[in-house]
C-alpha cells in the first residue's frame, strides 16, 4: 500500500497541473475539475491494489476524473443549460475511445496560467490561483510565498475563483497585442513556481524537481510565444539555478551550502546554455530584474570556487536590482552579498531595517545567524540559528539548520 501511494503522490505531482488544466478546459470550472481530481485519486486508491498501477497513472487519473465530473453533472439535475448539455454530448464523443494508459492529456497548462492571470483579477489572487491550480501547491505553501496566513489565502483563491467563474473570463491565450498587459504577473506566477520547487515548504527532500521542471517548462513556452528580454532572462534564472541540483544535497541526502558544493557536480552544459541565452538577452539592452537575477546566478555558476566568486559584481547586479525591485526579499540578499564581499558588520546594520518586514521569513534569520558567525558572536546566532528552525516544516533545511546551530555550542 505505502508503494501504491508513493506512485499515486509522484503521478500528482508531476502531472497534476497539466491534468487540472485540461479538465478545466473541458468543464469551464475550477472546483469540479479539482473535485473531480480528487474522486480519481481516492478511486486509484480502491481500484490499483486489484487491478495493479497503469503504465501511465498520469492518463489513468485524467480519465477517470473526466469521466467522474460526467457522472456528477448528470445526476446534478439542475443542469439542464444547452451549454451543459453540449459539453456532455462533447465529452461522452471521446469517453469511451478514450484509452488509461496510452494517450497524452491535452496539454492547456499555457491556456490555464492565462486565464488565471486575466487583468480582471488582483495581481494577489492571480499570483495564488494559478500556484493552486498549475503550480499544484497547497494553501499553506502559497501562504509562505506571500507571507500570508493560510486563511486568508484560502479565501483570496475562492474569490477568484468565483469571479472567473461569474464574470465569464474567457479560457484562451491571448491575442499578440493583450500579452505585455499580462506577460508581467505571468513571469512572476512562474518564478513563484520554481522558487518553491527550489526550496520545498513541507517534506522529507530539499526540493521539488517536479516544479523546477514544469516551471522551466513554462517559461520556454511563454518564450516562444513572448521572446521577450525578460522571458529570456527568467529562463535562464532558473536554467543556472536548476543546474545545480545535484550538488544540494549528498548521498546521505542532507543539505549541502553553495559554498561548499562539489561544482563538479553541477550540470556545465545547461549553465553553458542559459550563459548564452542570457548574453543574447543583456544585447537587446531592455534591462529588467529578472536578466539581472540572472547575471548574478551565472556568477555564481561560472566561478570555479567559493573564494573566486565575484562579490564586487555580484554586490553591484543587487544595487542595480533594488532600483527594480526594492523588496524586502532582494534587500536581505544584498545584504548577505554585501557581508561575503567582506564587510559583514555594515550588513548587519542594513539588516536590522529589515527585520519588521521579514520577521516570519526564515532566510531572514537564517543570513542573519551567517553574519553572526563571520563576527564570531556565536550566542547571536545560535538564537538567529533557532529562529530560523522554528519557521522552517521542511525536514532537510531544518538538519542543516540544527547541525550548524549545534556546530556553535
Amino acid at each position: 500500500m505505502i508503494e501504491l501511494e508513493t506512485h499515486l503522490t509522484r503521478a500528482l505531482r508531476k502531472s497534476s497541473g497539466r491534468i487540472l488544466a485540461s479538465l478545466i478546459k473541458s468543464f469551464g470550472d475550477f472546483d469540479k475539475a479539482e473535485d473531480a481530481l480528487q474522486d480519481a485519486a481516492a478511486e486509484a486508491l480502491r481500484v490499483w491494489p486489484q487491478k495493479g498501477i497503469p503504465d501511465n497513472p498520469a492518463a489513468w487519473l485524467h480519465t477517470a476524473a473526466k469521466r467522474r465530473a460526467i457522472d456528477k453533472i448528470r445526476k446534478d439535475t439542475r443542469h439542464h443549460s444547452k451549454e451543459t448539455q453540449q459539453i456532455l454530448l462533447d465529452l461522452d464523443a471521446n469517453k469511451e475511445d478514450m484509452a488509461e494508459t496510452d494517450y497524452d492529456i491535452p496539454d492547456e497548462r499555457l491556456r490555464l496560467i492565462f486565464t488565471c492571470c486575466h487583468p480582471a483579477l488582483s495581481p494577489e489572487a492571480q499570483l495564488a490561483l494559478t500556484l493552486r491550480t498549475l503550480g499544484g501547491l497547497t494553501v499553506r505553501e502559497i501562504a509562505r510565498a506571500f507571507l500570508s496566513s493560510e486563511p486568508a489565502m484560502l479565501q483570496r483563491i475562492t474569490r477568484a475563483k468565483k469571479k472567473i467563474r461569474d464574470a465569464g473570463i474567457p479560457y484562451e491565450i491571448p491575442k499578440v497585442e493583450q500579452l505585455a498587459e499580462r506577460r508581467q504577473i505571468v513571469q512572476k506566477t512562474i518564478y513563484l513556481i520554481f522558487n518553491e520547487s527550489y526550496s520545498a515548504f513541507e517534506g522529507q527532500t530539499l526540493t521539488r524537481k517536479d516544479l523546477a521542471n514544469e516551471a522551466i517548462r513554462l517559461a520556454a513556452l511563454l518564450f516562444r510565444l513572448d521572446p521577450h528580454p525578460e522571458t529570456g532572462g527568467l529562463l535562464a534564472l532558473m536554467q543556472f539555478t536548476n543546474a545545480r541540483h545535484a550538488a544540494r544535497t549528498d548521498e546521505n541526502g542532507q543539505m549541502v551550502s553553495l559554498e561548499q558544493q562539489n561544482r563538479g557536480l553541477w550540470d556545465h552544459e545547461t549553465i553553458h546554455q542559459a550563459n548564452e541565452m542570457l548574453v543574447v538577452q543583456f544585447k537587446q539592452g531592455k534591462f529588467g530584474p529578472y536578466q539581472l537575477q540572472a547575471a548574478i546566478s551565472g556568477l555564481h555558476c561560472q566561478a570555479t570556487s567559493w573564494a573566486t566568486t565575484d562579490w564586487q559584481q555580484i554586490v553591484a547586479l543587487y544595487h542595480a536590482l533594488t532600483a527594480f525591485d526594492p523588496s524586502p526579499v532582494v534587500q536581505l540578499n544584498a545584504t548577505m552579498a554585501q557581508a561575503n564581499l567582506g564587510n559583514p558588520i555594515q550588513a548587519l546594520k542594513e539588516l536590522s531595517l529589515l527585520e519588521d518586514e521579514l520577521v516570519a521569513y526564515q532566510p531572514f534569520y537564517a543570513a542573519r545567524a551567517e553574519m553572526h558567525i563571520m563576527l564570531k558572536d556565536k550566542d547571536a546566532a545560535r538564537a538567529d540559528l533557532a529562529k530560523a528552525i522554528a519557521l522552517t516544516s521542511n525536514k532537510v533545511e531544518i538538519q542543516f539548520l540544527q547541525a550548524k546551530h549545534d556546530t556553535l555550542l
